[in-house]
């Protein structure tokens, strides 16, 4: 799929949740497919409207050699990823406003359906929103990405803490745009390795 032209205005960058360990899964989900669902990620972020993309990384290692990202994709070392998911959302924030960009995306690499038109669907509807703040919603369940303006960034830095991400900012706001996407991908967090048929 070809990149997605938005409107000028919307200048957007989007970052791959890829820090943690994947304690369920079994290894860091970076790892995952030999690394299929990483570059998964970071392609829907691209080519729906994201530039640039930068993968937070953490329990893979400071050194993201191996994890042989497509060109032209930055990365962040989030050193305290381990003490949750706030630690990765905060290190993608500061990447963010590193960049001057007006909207971030976040997109975890656990969700390897979702492409490029999902990402500019809920983009569109972001910038096209009062309040900056838009998510992806499956068969009535919030998912990804979720795409929020500059404006919010200090709150959510704010309230983040532990294992709870943008949600506990986000979670009950009137203001957020739900973008029905079940249409385009399933949404569907991969917490666990597929077992293989007998």
């Amino acid at each position: 799929m070809p990149p997605v032209d938005l409107p000028a205005h919307i200048s957007c960058t989007g970052i791959v949740l890829a820090a943690g360990a994947g304690t369920r899964y079994g290894k860091p989900k970076a790892l995952a497919e030999n690394g299929a669902w990483l570059r998964a990620a970071i392609t829907a972020l691209r080519d729906g409207g994201c530039d640039p993309v930068i993968v937070a990384l953490g329990a893979t290692g400071p050194d993201p050699t191996d994890l042989a990202l497509p060109a032209h994709t930055e990365w962040r070392w989030v050193a305290d990823w381990a003490t949750g998911l706030s630690a990765t959302v905060r290190a993608g924030l500061r990447a963010a406003d590193e960049t001057g960009t007006r909207y971030v995306a976040f997109l975890p690499v656990d969700t390897p359906d979702i492409g490029a038109d999902v990402v500019a669907r809920v983009l569109a509807a972001a910038g096209a929103s009062q309040s900056g703040l838009a998510r992806a919603v499956f068969y009535n369940t919030p998912g990804h990405p979720v795409v929020i303006e500059n404006k919010h960034w200090e709150a959510i830095f704010g309230v983040v803490a532990g294992d709870n991400g943008a949600g506990s900012y986000l979670a009950g706001r009137q203001d957020m745009v739900c973008v029905t996407c079940d249409d385009l991908a399933t949404g569907t967090d991969r917490d666990f390795p597929e077992v293989a048929a007998r």
